[in-house]
């Protein structure tokens, strides 16, 4: 049994922060939590700020007489074009030399610095003084900039610096060239340095001497069962701080700080806690599941005048990978995969490969993912590399056959195929490839159609959801890219009359030629009945489309290519949907020749 939280080097303090890290998920457990005092550097420093402002009537004019006329004029000579005193221009032309607008030679010469000012309708106002403070953090290894000054406070905790040696990188600040303390300021979020609206920080000084500012942070330990892997995460009140968490984490990679010395934690706690952790994690889930298998079983008895078919077999370690692979490759139509975490550890080029075989035969590959509540909460989200090889298996007709999802809110791991066969347990299918370290793992493969059909439906509807976001994110922004990834998941859980519908609700007919090309994937699979109403419903909407649609090509190759691909089995079928309303389009919009008859026409392969 593993220690209990009382037995733990855990801080009282944070007994409370233990118990939230905990209740996240039952996979982690915090092996240990310590509270740490660190040094900040903060700096007052004053930096000088010059920014535009509107002109008035006569600056405006005498700009533009000094850019256009030709010779520019002097000043008397604009004061007796205007009509006005003299001393009336040359206080103006004063003005504006002081705000280096104007040069000071005579006539009226406009400086490059005025030229750009006046393109913005705009002068510079004198330079004014703002009170800054840097400070200087060498945990996150950034200077950022805030205008309240971070106060004294005396903290009796273990100093980090005494188990660490953190190297402080940062150059003094008053050494920094000021093109570094413009980068910062923007950085720090202050709008004090906005050069696109001509406010610029134009110099610094260092007011007083940098201050040393104490800050309390909390250290914790924690163990990922699902991972299997050990984390440091460091933390100012419930704000991890992922470049410290970072930095500790690859000095401990590199055996230069010691968690026995940080918080007395031996390597002989953290394997005892591990192989607890792990041992009660898949007695749970080895649980849960058979209690899932009994109740498939006994649902299945109740129904005493069907008949029981299928099984539920428990599969461990090496069994899983290698019935993951057989039973992708048994699909038939559709592959829906839920898995948190995605990596390239198992989406290889091996894998890759299997799945471009899927799509070619008509598959489509749902792929859902994310354990946080909320994207941008995702501690390892999908490498972005990874994720676009997945985009990049097409359909024959060049549509993306794999959808990668974030879901998310889930730590289920599961694989249902063809609505037939689900894999459901404790392997990551996504982000462990099981072949090179057992560690326990279990799985079901389960072929009771009632089970699998609940499992399916739960699934699917989460895709589904995903789906109809995406369509609704499609249409208030006329987002075609989305607009088509949403038709490819519809057409995946075969709604391809849902999609339909949406196209020609919303008279976007542009993606009719999209339509076109998910049906194909359902129809090279036979999951799409030749004979769907779909096909009709599409074709009526023939009348809608002009032949200088821009679109029109594409809508030509589809319509070829659907038709042609519904006589290789259904001749008489595809004959039927060539009615004379609907041959007179397909000879309108130049889907057919006039030299073509429909029996000639289905049987083409041109």
């Amino acid at each position: 049994m593993f220690l209990a939280s009382s037995a733990k080097p855990i801080d009282d303090n944070l007994k409370n922060l233990v118990d939230e890290i905990e209740a996240q998920s039952t996979s982690l457990s915090v092996l240990a939590a310590r509270q740490f005092r660190y040094s900040l550097r903060q700096t007052p420093i004053e930096v000088n700020i010059k920014e535009p402002r509107q002109f008035n009537v006569l600056e405006e004019f005498i700009i533009r007489a000094a850019i256009e006329f030709q010779p520019p004029p002097t000043e008397d000579e604009l004061a007796s074009v205007l009509g006005l005193d003299s001393v009336f221009i040359k206080t103006t032309t004063a003005t504006l030399r002081t705000l280096q607008t104007l040069s000071a030679t005579s006539p009226i010469t406009v400086t490059s610095e005025g030229r750009s000012f006046y393109e913005k309708g705009s002068v510079p106002q004198p330079p004014y003084p703002v009170q800054l403070n840097a400070i200087t953090d060498p945990l996150s290894d950034k200077i950022t900039f805030q205008l309240e000054s971070l106060s004294e406070t005396v903290i009796n905790l273990p100093d980090l610096a005494d188990f660490i040696n953190i190297d402080n990188k940062i150059p003094d600040i008053s050494v920094l060239p000021l093109e570094e303390i413009q980068k910062n300021i923007q950085a720090s979020g202050l709008a004090l340095h906005v050069p696109e609206d001509g406010k610029i920080v134009t110099s610094y000084k260092v007011l007083t001497p940098t201050q040393k500012i104490w800050r309390k942070i909390s250290l914790f330990v924690i163990f990922d069962a699902l991972e299997e892997k050990l984390s440091i995460k460091i933390r100012n009140g419930k704000q991890i701080l992922e470049s410290a968490s970072n930095l500790l984490e690859v000095l401990h990679a590199e055996g230069k700080i010691s968690l026995q010395a940080l918080c007395k934690l031996s390597t002989e706690t953290i394997n005892f806690e591990r192989e607890a952790i792990l041992k009660q994690k898949n007695t749970e889930i080895e649980a849960r599941l058979e209690n899932i298998r009994q109740k498939a079983l006994e649902n299945a008895t109740k129904a005493s005048e069907k008949v029981v078919v299928g099984e539920a077999v428990q599969l461990r370690d090496g069994q899983i990978s290698q019935a993951f692979s057989e039973v992708l490759n048994s699909a038939k139509n559709q592959v829906l995969i839920y898995s948190p975490w995605v990596n390239q550890g198992v989406v290889n080029e091996k894998f890759l490969t299997q799945l471009q075989k899927l799509a070619n035969r008509g598959v489509w590959i749902l792929i859902g993912h994310g354990i946080a509540r909320r994207q941008e909460d995702e501690d390892k989200p999908i490498p972005a590399e990874v994720e676009k090889k997945l985009r990049a298996i097409k359909t024959p007709d060049g549509l993306a056959s794999v959808q990668v999802s974030w879901l998310g809110d889930s730590h289920v791991k599961e694989v249902i195929v063809d609505q037939e066969i689900h894999l459901c347990g404790s392997h990551n299918w996504l982000s462990y490839r099981g072949d090179y370290l057992p560690r326990g793992e279990s799985v079901y493969k389960v072929t009771i159609p009632y089970q699998v059909q609940e499992a399916y439906e739960f699934l699917a509807n989460r895709f589904q959801n995903y789906a109809q976001k995406l369509w609704e994110n499609a249409l208030e922004n006329r987002d075609s890219k989305l607009a088509v990834e949403s038709l490819c998941v519809w057409g995946a859980l075969s709604m391809e009359d849902i999609a339909l519908k949406e196209i020609q609700q919303n008279n976007w007919l542009e993606l009719l030629p999209v339509w076109l090309n998910v049906a194909l994937q359902g129809l090279r699979s036979k999951n799409l009945p030749a004979d769907s109403t779909s096909f009709k419903t599409a074709l009526l909407l023939l009348n809608q489309v002009s032949i200088e649609e821009a679109f029109v090509e594409l809508l030509q190759q589809g319509w070829r290519k659907v038709i042609r691909a519904i006589a290789i089995n259904n001749p008489q079928t595809a004959l039927n949907l060539l009615s004379d309303e609907v041959w007179a389009q397909f000879l309108h919009l130049n889907i057919a020749q006039e030299s073509d008859s429909p029996a000639d026409f289905i049987l083409s392969r041109d």
